[in-house]
């Protein structure tokens, strides 16, 4: 399935969307794709430009969470534009590791860029890679019971329609004692530094961002509305819980502007 990749006449998120809690419109998951859809060309710009430099860190952080042993299979979940599928895949390698790499998006564009990065050395003679990626729904993963060691999802929890039902699904796709890995935008602890990262999330970042963008989806208004509307720590861990997975941990990163969860399934 292909989508235009121009930008939308109309956009994904108008300010009279997000006047409400995005997360309870009844057609987010469309919105999320058409938004998605339309910045996917300068989504590594803006991710590099306005984390400073530190998305690439808490990947990094994420992959070291996980605990990869030999053999693993990984499924990354929302992969975007492919960063942290490639991390998880250069970690197996580094620590010469067998295991396979799935990355699953909702958005056909964003795969696109996500596939552009794959070097030609990692495909072998006969078109074959460890690493491949796929188009697929959070919700209804398009995996067999099972199938993996390591569900992983970065930054796209917030932007399922139902995250509950893609908990379920991670649940399901994961062999006893796989580990789930999820990386998801916090807000600080510290009343000072919380203060600071409102005005720059709120009132910076979304102008500096559809600049570079040339966005008209509305994509960086959404950002930080879905951030401050979506569930806190606490209710991030209830949900993993609910969904039936132990041993949770998690660990806050930059000052808690991230957090990196991990469960187990048993």
């Amino acid at each position: 399935m292909t989508t235009d990749t121009t930008q939308p006449d109309n956009p994904a998120w108008t300010d009279d969307d997000l006047s409400e809690n995005p997360h309870e419109n009844a057609d987010k998951a469309t919105r999320v794709q058409k938004m998605f859809s339309a910045i996917a060309p300068s989504y590594d710009l803006n991710n590099r430009v306005h984390s400073m430099g530190r998305d690439q860190a808490w990947r990094r952080a994420a992959v070291k969470m996980a605990g990869l042993q030999p053999g693993d299979d990984v499924v990354d979940v929302a992969c975007g534009t492919g960063d942290l599928s490639v991390a998880f895949q250069e970690a197996l390698w580094r620590n010469a590791q067998c295991g396979t790499v799935i990355g699953i998006d909702f958005t056909y564009e964003m795969l696109t860029v996500a596939k552009s990065k794959i070097p030609e050395d990692w495909i072998d003679g006969e078109g074959d890679c460890d690493l491949t990626y796929f188009q697929g729904d959070a919700m209804n993963l398009p995996l067999p019971d099972a199938c993996c060691d390591v569900v992983s999802i970065a930054f796209g929890i917030r932007n399922v329609a139902d995250p509950g039902k893609a908990m379920a699904e991670f649940y399901r796709v994961l062999r006893p004692g796989g580990r789930l890995i999820v990386l998801e935008f916090s807000l600080p602890k510290n009343p000072l530094l919380l203060a600071g990262y409102n005005v720059y999330f709120k009132h910076i970042m979304p102008r500096t961002a559809t600049l570079i963008a040339g966005d008209k989806s509305g994509a960086y208004k959404y950002l930080p509305k879905s951030v401050n509307t979506f569930i806190d720590r606490e209710g991030m861990r209830a949900m993993m819980t609910d969904s039936g997975f132990t041993k949770l941990k998690h660990k806050a990163l930059t000052f808690g502007i991230a957090v990196c969860y991990r469960g187990v399934k048993q």
